[in-house]
């Protein structure tokens, strides 16, 4: 008989390589064992441009309703997708969309197994990477600016008060572009809380880093907003976890983290944390292995890999080649949202499924069976190591599982 549930999981699928092993997981790990109750959505990019890209945002409606989302590795089109896939416009980053639509967090950690050992030999312990989902460059405004003009930031307000700040001066002839970014205290506030409650959660430092010496508006307004939420909310209840929290400018927090066990959380602006997860991610092993998962304020959930759509692949794929694309943080997506969907129905089976299904992943790549992106990295003693395809691997956990 096969494990059921109540409420909906919001099923967002995706593109490429990604779109590909989707489909395989469900049918190779999930459908023989569970009793798929998905609302779908298309968030392929064929789809986006489609339906204006409505799809997303009744995907992010829907995770709201719903509480439980997971999400396959989406495009987010640059010049060359714009004419590869024949678009009406540069759709915007679904995972911005939603991202913003839920006002969350995004949590990232690194899947760890015998066998890999981070570049970072004294990392022995997990670093989850706190990224900020709301604003910054993902909800910008740019423009290419031409010869021979001012360019100034302007703030209108309601009651009739105009500032103008200037930005720089583009001589004749002199061409460039600028770039207006913004955020709301709320959504600052409402980062804070969401990594200090998750590190209470985990028994883990917080760790926040951003430039407030050269940012004295912009990025200072974090630090401000940060020591406030830690101070009267959060600070008496860490102190008796036997936790703390600490800041420190950006490139001070590089530092540390690289000399660091690992073992606590790394809470960075949009930007920052995107470009940190990855760095994070590689050290630890490879893109494939980090867990990823947006949470809002409310207790909203929805979980994806932290990597792209392996275009690469892709286009082996439609040759006709094997390919051996890992495809493990697109199962632990799924795993995240089976066990939260078990938590919120008390649903033991479920939750054992999912856990039962992540010890599979790890166990077959400790024997000795893995990808290529893997088997370049894997060393243990007394273990042969195997690079099979994306399908042979899934069979193999499947056995396992």
């Amino acid at each position: 008989m096969k494990i059921k549930y109540s409420s909906p999981i919001v099923e967002m699928q995706g593109d490429e390589m990604t779109r590909v092993l989707w489909d395989m997981i469900k049918e190779k790990l999930l459908s023989p064992h569970v009793e798929l109750n998905t609302e779908y959505y298309d968030l392929g990019l064929v789809n986006r441009e489609k339906t204006d890209d409505e799809v997303t945002l009744a995907a992010a409606r829907a995770v709201k309703k719903y509480g439980v989302g997971v999400k396959c590795a989406t495009i987010t089109p640059n010049a060359q997708r714009v004419e590869e896939y024949k678009l009406s416009k540069m759709w915007l980053s679904p995972n911005g969309t939603i991202r913003a639509a839920l006002d969350g967090t995004v949590f990232r950690a690194p899947i760890m197994v015998k066998g890999i050992t981070p570049y970072i030999p004294n990392w022995t312990k997990p670093i989850t990477i706190a990224r900020h989902a709301y604003g910054d460059v993902y909800k910008n405004s740019e423009l290419s600016v031409d010869g021979g003009a001012e360019c100034s930031l302007c703030v209108d307000y309601a009651d009739g008060r105009s500032i103008r700040k200037p930005i720089a001066s583009f001589a004749d002839g002199e061409g460039g572009v600028i770039q207006g970014v913004h955020n709301r205290d709320s959504s600052i506030r409402a980062f804070a809380r969401s990594c200090f409650t998750f590190a209470l959660d985990k028994r883990q430092d917080v760790w926040f880093g951003a430039k407030d010496t050269i940012s004295k508006t912009y990025d200072h307004r974090f630090k401000d907003i940060f020591a406030e939420v830690y101070e009267n909310e959060f600070k008496d209840k860490m102190t008796a976890a036997g936790i703390k929290y600490e800041y420190s400018l950006i490139d001070d927090s590089v530092a540390r983290v690289i000399r660091s066990g690992g073992g606590f959380i790394w809470a960075l602006k949009n930007y920052d944390g995107d470009v940190m997860s990855d760095m994070v991610a590689t050290a630890y092993g490879s893109l494939a292995m980090m867990t990823s998962v947006l949470v809002s304020p409310d207790g909203k959930y929805e979980y994806e890999a932290a990597h792209g759509t392996v275009t690469r692949h892709y286009y082996r794929h439609l040759k006709g080649e094997e390919t051996s694309t890992n495809p493990i943080a697109t199962v632990f997506a799924w795993t995240g949202a089976f066990a939260r969907r078990a938590e919120t129905e008390n649903n033991a089976a479920l939750g054992k499924f999912a856990a039962s299904l992540e010890r599979a992943c790890i166990d077959t790549v400790e024997s000795g069976v893995m990808t290529g992106d893997l088997a370049a990295i894997f060393k243990r003693d007394g273990v042969d190591v195997k690079a099979v395809s994306s399908s042979v691997y899934l069979d193999e956990v499947a056995k396992r599982l």
